[in-house]
């Protein structure tokens, strides 16, 4: 858990929300998941961790404030973060550009795209 005013689950979670499973100096972003509305370093700590299965975002929430940069402490809505190129709005710190690969987990996308 961070000190700071917002708790991040997960497994072995550092101060800037990296954990066990994804621990790069760019794994810098916490998931508020829908299902629980709470934040877990990653997808996998909240399937070691929660007693229910986790429930994606749908495109219209996607103006819901729900991802965490974990240098900043800056939460950013789903549409902030996916428009974010990757790097923190307010503190520019840079994003692990492969967490694109897992969307799916988390929030709604188009099936078209992959």
């Amino acid at each position: 858990m961070l000190s700071d005013s917002i708790d991040v689950l997960g497994v072995m979670v550092d101060q800037k929300t990296r954990c066990v499973h994804y621990h790069t100096e760019k794994d810098v972003i916490a998931i508020k998941h829908r299902c629980c509305q709470t934040y877990y370093a990653c997808i996998k700590c909240h399937l070691e961790l929660a007693n229910h299965e986790p429930a994606i975002w749908k495109k219209e929430q996607f103006n819901e404030k729900a991802v965490l940069c974990g240098v900043c402490q800056t939460e950013l809505s789903i549409n902030e973060y996916m428009a974010s190129k990757f790097q923190c709005p307010y503190c520019k710190h840079e994003f692990n550009e492969r967490c694109s690969l897992h969307y799916g987990e988390y929030f709604e996308v188009d099936s078209r795209n992959g």
